[in-house]
């Protein structure tokens, strides 16, 4: 109450309360009388002998808690807004999710590790049982979160105790342990560090040399937590079922390495995956591997970006741009897992998103999508349902082209014309009730973000302390425009060129508009590349579109994010990592179908009209440096290389010091000036005036989190990008920009009293 009545709530007052309490009291119950003050003493007296200490104890708790159960008995509770949201399986996993959550965020300032870990499971166990104080402080630390609490949140996984626990609780699912590796950058890359990732295959190294497909996957974590190492069970259960070795990537995370550096860290390992024909994981290199894109949440987003800037690599059509250019063949498919396609968090939906979400030939999977915002506006007017009458909307939604339709066509009497009216409407109807969602009853369409606020596995909260601490302080993209942010934002041009993808997600996902954005986007363009070449003769004429072989996306019911993490506890986990494996699977045998049809090897030509560059007869316009020595020290993992395999030695990354070259010399982290962004390619614009073809973006090395004692360098990675101060000025003459992003990210990078926890 004291922070109240200051009108400062802290957690410091709320600690001196507490201790004033308890110290006031404890010196009454010693010192004062027995029997408490004066005109309680003879009722005291008098209860004291007719109930025993353990009558009293009981009866004292047994008041408590009905008084503090006084609203439910009463009917004068709030409503549950979890109460219908999830399904029974993965409300029990939620409900595990936010115990743990809330018991390692308790134990995170404990100092000895040992004790901190003890003291996580301890008060894990006792938010299981109070279910309504773990909700509660989740709901608070949320609220004030910095990049530590997200890591602590997301890393758990990996801790000694759940770790042993989760190994327990695992099946057998390969007789082979990943392995630790390093995979070179590219000579033409600006980096040379190293990317860090562990190879899973169920084998030993004899076998992996006969290999030609490859799993390169990128978790997820918000793009700031999360190793390989966390995605065990998804990862163990592929390699066992697919008997294909998997390369999960470790790249740098945000804030120490912001937009576009991971990106750039995948895109690299592509192609030097491509350019050593697999050498740099253990394969032969007799043949340019098959590889097909995995990843979750925003580890799709990367794997989506990836497989973009592939496709730009080649220009527009994928053929050389000009004499010598190199372009890198593209995946033979993706595999994604409730992504996050879109870092524009938005709460209305446009005419155009939900024109791609109610397109007639994704009703039947979109249809609880389109439910659920209708409901949206019934739940807030139940008794009132204003707007266009539902005979009209159902005519809308089942045949939007039937406006343009009527507009060719004759006049007719009005007899004809009602009759003919009635007998569609109730055609219609009937056809509606059985296969269609109910229409939309308002305009308005809320966002998934915003109609699963409530969530409680991703909030918008988190979505936006991820979202800036992935761009990091001092880039400024275009939100509109870069569609290596937001891949849900790529030009038709590359949509067409994009491989067969599969989408698993939640119904309930707070991210599950962008998703089905995207598969109608990619579905449209694809479908308008189709008529284009029906149009030229490259198609035959009789031969329907069948949208299943570009994308499929798989909407699981009362479903949300993350669920192929919780196999431990969820157990319907298993049966979508299942299913993930089978489409890839499926993605591996197609392409191998389609070099048998075409008659083309991968590694004879990387595509049906261009001959390979890759197959090592044409002569080398490059260097190629070896990455390490070998040696004796067979107790650490090895380093994978394009010639050598060399012992992996301590990350240079943990190390506040620049990279070095092989020559000794020191890299100077490069600068961030757009003008030297992205040096793959040069930029060509679209008659839309959408840029198709940009450079890749150039990424600070590195950027310093506050330390211990609090103090922050104030050296930037690269030169300062001059922006000129905003239209609207402080009278301090501090611009009101940077005063907001300056407070957004101290409170997330742990800096100022908002970083407390609750």
């Amino acid at each position: 109450m004291i922070d109240h009545v200051l009108g400062r709530p802290s957690t410091k007052f709320r600690k001196i309360q507490v201790f004033t309490v308890l110290l006031f009291w404890s010196l009454y119950l010693f010192r004062g009388n027995k029997h408490g003050p004066p005109a309680l003493r003879n009722l005291s007296s008098r209860l004291s002998q007719r109930l025993t200490v353990w009558q009293t104890t009981v009866g004292v708790f047994l008041w408590l808690y009905v008084c503090r159960n006084f609203a439910k008995v009463m009917g004068l509770e709030c409503p549950e807004p979890l109460a219908n949201l999830y399904s029974r399986s993965f409300f029990r996993a939620t409900w595990i999710t936010t115990a743990l959550d809330a018991g390692f965020w308790t134990a995170m300032k404990i100092k000895p590790g040992w004790l901190r870990d003890i003291a996580s499971l301890t008060f894990t166990v006792y938010y299981l049982f109070a279910a309504e104080q773990a909700d509660e402080k989740v709901r608070r630390v949320r609220a004030t979160l910095t990049v530590d609490h997200l890591r602590v949140s997301w890393n758990k996984g990996t801790t000694p105790y759940l770790w042993a626990l989760a190994s327990l609780m695992r099946p057998r699912l390969t007789k082979y342990p990943p392995r630790a590796i390093r995979i070179p950058r590219p000579p033409q890359s600006a980096y040379r560090e190293p990317t860090h990732a562990w190879l899973y295959f169920d084998g030993p190294l004899s076998t992996l040399r006969d290999q030609t497909c490859v799993i390169l996957d990128i978790p997820g974590g918000g793009f700031v937590a999360m190793d390989p190492r966390s995605s065990e069970d998804r990862l163990l259960s592929w390699a066992g079922r697919t008997k294909v070795p998997i390369l999960s990537l470790d790249y740098k995370k945000a804030p120490e390495y912001p937009y576009p550096y991971a990106l750039n860290e995948c895109f690299d390992v592509y192609q030097t995956l491509v350019t050593t024909r697999g050498r740099c994981v253990g394969l032969s290199g007799q043949t340019r591997p098959r590889i097909v894109l995995t990843g979750d949440s925003a580890g799709a987003n990367l794997a989506v970006g990836t497989a973009l800037m592939v496709l730009e690599s080649g220009g527009p059509t994928g053929s050389p741009r000009w004499d010598g250019e190199i372009p890198l063949p593209r995946p033979d498919g993706l595999v994604l897992a409730y992504p996050a396609l879109n870092v524009r968090v938005e709460s209305w939906m446009t005419e155009e998103q939900m024109s791609l979400i109610q397109d007639k030939s994704a009703r039947r999977t979109n249809r609880n999508v389109v439910q659920r915002k209708n409901m949206e506006y019934e739940r807030l007017t139940p008794f009132t349902s204003p707007g266009p009458s539902s005979v009209d909307n159902l005519w809308r939604s089942a045949f939007p082209e039937a406006d343009s339709e009527a507009v060719g066509a004759p006049p007719t009497s009005d007899k004809i014309e009602e009759r003919l009216q009635e007998e569609n409407i109730a055609m219609q109807t009937a056809a509606l009730a059985e296969n269609q969602p109910k229409p939309v009853r308002t305009r308005i369409a809320v966002s998934s973000m915003i109609s699963y606020v409530h969530d409680r596995i991703l909030t918008p909260e988190m979505m936006r302390a991820m979202i800036i601490l992935y761009i990091g302080p001092h880039n400024r993209p275009d939100f509109s425009t870069d569609f290596l942010l937001s891949p849900v934002l790529a030009p038709e041009a590359l949509l067409a060129r994009f491989p067969k993808t599969y989408i698993i997600t939640g119904e309930r996902d707070p991210l599950v508009d962008d998703t089905v954005i995207f598969a109608g986007r990619l579905r449209q363009a694809k479908l308008r590349q189709f008529r284009e070449r029906q149009e030229l003769g490259l198609e035959p004429s009789r031969r329907a579109f069948d949208e299943k072989d570009h994308v499929e996306v798989s909407l699981l019911p009362g479903v949300s994010h993350g669920f192929l993490q919780m196999a431990g506890f969820f157990p319907e986990s298993r049966k979508h990592i299942a299913r993930c494996a089978t489409w890839i699977q499926s993605l591996f045998e197609m392409a191998a179908q389609r070099e048998a049809s075409t008659g083309l090897h991968p590694g004879r030509s990387g595509r049906p009209v261009f001959p390979d560059p890759f197959d090592g007869r044409q002569p080398r316009h490059h260097s190629r440096r070896q990455t390490g020595e070998s040696s004796a020290d067979e107790d650490r993992p090895l380093e994978m290389g394009a010639r050598t395999l060399a012992p992996l030695t301590q990350r240079s990354d943990l190390s506040g010091n620049a990279p070095s070259r092989e020559d000794g010399t020191s890299q100077a982290p490069r600068s961030p000036d757009p003008s030297q962004n992205r040096p793959l390619t040069t930029g060509t614009t679209s008659p839309a005036g959408t840029e198709l073809h940009r450079k890749r973006r150039n990424a600070p090395s590195r950027i310093s989190l506050p330390g211990a004692d609090g103090s922050v360098s104030d050296k930037r990675p690269g030169a300062e990008r001059p922006r000129a101060p905003s239209q609207g000025s402080l009278s301090s003459q501090e611009d009101l920009l940077d005063r907001r992003m300056n407070g957004l990210a101290g409170g997330l990078m742990g800096m100022g009293e908002g970083a407390q926890t609750p």
